[in-house]
């Protein structure tokens, strides 16, 4: 759908990652539903306080749709990707010391998913449908075995947006977000 690339999505990456190894990052590209509604959808009320250690969400109004970030280590953003891609397609992309992993839903229901490690092990109703892009953005590494890319992450994120057509930007990034509390759902129950 569109020609990002890992360049197109460094900034991103670099904002979540301590260039020492550390990267925690759980982001959710949404095709052509708005901040307000992806939140809902998620069971989170836009403008509720960050109670507690904090842990919320932010959507980003972006290009095509809305990016929803999660700020906490719960990956309820990565978890809700199903629900909040009713009538329309969502990409989770979650990085932490748990995981690396990209889902793609369309519709509730899951299209693809693997680890950023072994797409060999991919799993859903249409677990080849983005193997172009997973090859030209280098994803896919070793065959039909497990594989480490050096940094998975900027291409991953790179996938989300070709697969949903929402592009987000720096600038998309620097302006207000719609900020909900995640306190309230599991894992922080």
């Amino acid at each position: 759908m569109s020609g990002a690339t890992a360049a197109t999505y460094e900034w991103l990456y670099r904002e979540f990652t301590d260039d020492v190894g550390d990267t925690w990052l759980c982001v959710c590209f949404v095709r052509d539903v708005p901040p307000d509604e992806a939140l809902r959808r998620m069971n989170v009320v836009p403008g509720s306080p960050l109670e507690g250690e904090g842990f919320g969400v932010a959507a980003y109004r972006a290009t095509g749709g809305t990016v929803l970030v999660e700020y906490g280590w719960g990956a309820v953003v990565h978890d809700s990707a199903g629900l909040v891609s009713e009538g329309s397609a969502a990409a989770a992309v979650r990085v932490t010391i748990k995981g690396a992993d990209f889902g793609l839903h369309e519709n509730g229901g899951l299209i693809t998913t693997f680890s950023l490690y072994s797409y060999c092990c991919r799993e859903g109703t249409e677990p080849d449908r983005l193997d172009a892009d997973v090859s030209d953005l280098g994803l896919h590494v070793g065959g039909d075995e497990p594989g480490f890319v050096d940094n998975p992450t900027s291409a991953a994120l790179a996938l989300a947006d070709r697969a949903t057509g929402v592009h987000f930007s720096p600038a998309a990034y620097k302006r207000t977000a719609l900020i909900g509390s995640t306190g309230h759902l599991h894992p922080y129950v």
